[in-house]
């Protein structure tokens, strides 16, 4: 997979960071839990991200204290294969040590400082490291703390870029329809799944959807990839077109799309975003934070996929999960406003570009180039593939689709029709049954719905064809024992 890029990128290879000491005087002793203590913690106190409270004061909740390698281990010793990378997250494998040491070396020297109107070292050296290698004259780099920040930060951004341009009615943002962009208030404006949004209505106005790149329920072109993902693209334009090119700030889209299940650029596809973009002066976002950091098999996956946007927004991958961080990478046009006299960007966050975060970035930069974690993924990617498809023999399983180490499995009813279940039969399906034997049987990964119902894997980038056919067996037996259960 080439890098495509428009000028000259730095050759010289980046160099290690000594490891930190560390002392012999104490070795490292594991701590010894008690589930039922933190059973009755977590059920009095913790409020869980994106979870049904009811289901924890019902059945307590799985506690993960370990993680090595691809594996998980609970409260109660049993270990599980990390088919998730944690939450598309975990690229260079749990309990690396060196990624802690650098956490440890860079709070003891420096443990905070903003760079609102300062710096620090790590903060400098990781945005040079990320603009070498983004492509084209992505440059210059916004930190934020998380990849809804960064995505937020990419929204505002282009809202006051236009203004600045003198522009100031082009603040529409468009994106496609069952997309999930982040949790903060403009982010979800522009996430395309109406049932995470309802409930936090009104949102940021004048964002729009437009059909994402579904191959397997394509209503037009079923035939013909290319044909199909110039049709969807097109209808991009043809939204544009419908508002207004003079009211249009910015189109959003992630290169393989998370929600609905991995659904991956057909070829030519993003190539005719970034024309019509050009064509009616929008900008282009690539939404990477699933993406970038080697899940497709590049650091950034516009390098992969041979297009070059506005701006990129990024975070899990880019510590492993070791630290929070996310950025928004920016293009040149796009900052030459806000780089002269009284102009700035007036956006910010109190823990963005952390200098510990941004240590650890480096170092997990250093593991990538090291092991050559991207050619890993690209090398196993089709032995991947090919084990996750002698599961469409099971009856349940209709098509097997992503990209990278980013695959989806989606589950039907009727394989001839592509019927999919209803609401409740979905409900039986996932949460009544397959999320939990997924789980008891090894293997954690997301049974989700927001779209059609899937099973979503992407697991640490250090794998190979060994956890491949580990990850199948779970799935093959779990999923026949589901077939004859709906």
């Amino acid at each position: 997979m080439p890098l495509f890029t428009s000028r000259k990128k730095k050759e010289a290879a980046h160099v290690a960071a000594p490891t930190a000491h560390v002392s012999a005087e104490k070795p490292y002793t594991a701590p010894v839990y008690n589930n039922k203590d933190l059973q009755k913690k977590a059920n009095d106190h913790l409020w869980m991200h994106f979870t049904r409270q009811s289901v924890m004061h019902e059945n307590g909740v799985p506690i993960i204290v370990k993680g090595d390698g691809h594996m998980i281990t609970d409260i109660q010793g049993k270990s599980y294969i990390d088919g998730l990378s944690g939450l598309f997250v975990v690229q260079a494998g749990h309990g690396r040590k060196r990624l802690a040491e650098a956490a440890a070396k860079q709070a003891e020297e420096l443990a905070f400082f903003p760079i609102w109107s300062y710096a620090h070292p790590s903060a400098i050296e990781l945005a040079d490291r990320l603009a070498d290698y983004a492509p084209g004259d992505l440059n210059k780099v916004f930190f934020s703390t998380g990849g809804g920040e960064a995505v937020e930060t990419a929204f505002k951004l282009a809202k006051q870029y236009w203004k600045k341009m003198g522009k100031p009615t082009k603040h529409k943002v468009i994106s496609r329809s069952v997309a999930y962009h982040g949790t903060p208030q403009g982010a979800l404006s522009i996430t395309g799944i109406p049932a995470m949004k309802e409930m936090f209505e009104p949102l940021v106005p004048s964002t729009f959807r437009v059909p994402n790149t579904n191959f397997y329920r394509a209503e037009q072109h079923q035939d013909d990839l290319y044909a199909f993902g110039q049709w969807a693209a097109n209808r991009i334009e043809e939204m544009i077109e419908f508002e207004g090119p003079d009211t249009v700030a910015a189109v959003f889209l992630e290169p393989v799309q998370n929600s609905g299940g991995a659904f991956a650029p057909p070829p030519g596809y993003m190539q005719r975003v970034r024309e019509i973009c050009d064509k009616h002066d929008v900008l282009m976002v690539s939404d990477e934070v699933i993406c970038a950091f080697g899940r497709i098999g590049e650091m950034f996956a516009c390098n992969a996929y041979g297009y070059v946007p506005d701006m990129i927004t990024c975070a899990k991958g880019m510590t492993s999960g070791y630290s929070p961080i996310g950025a928004t990478i920016i293009s040149d046009k796009i900052y030459e406003p806000f780089s002269k006299g009284t102009s700035y960007f007036p956006h910010g966050y109190t823990f963005a570009g952390h200098p510990v975060s941004a240590a650890v970035a480096l170092e997990n930069l250093n593991i990538f180039e090291e092991e050559k974690l991207n050619e890993n993924v690209r090398t196993n990617s089709p032995l991947f593939r090919a084990e996750l498809e002698k599961l469409l023999d099971i009856p349940i399983v209709g098509d097997v689709r992503g990209d990278g180490y980013f695959f989806a499995i989606e589950l039907v009813k009727d394989k001839a029709t592509k019927e999919t279940f209803n609401d409740d039969e979905s409900e039986r399906l996932l949460r009544g049954f397959l999320s939990k034997a997924l789980y008891d049987a090894g293997l954690f990964c997301r049974a989700d719905d927001r779209g059609d119902p899937v099973v979503q894997l992407a697991p640490p980038l250090t794998i190979g064809p060994k956890e491949f056919a580990e990850m199948r067996e779970i799935l093959e037996g779990v999923l026949k024992e589901g077939a004859r259960i709906v």
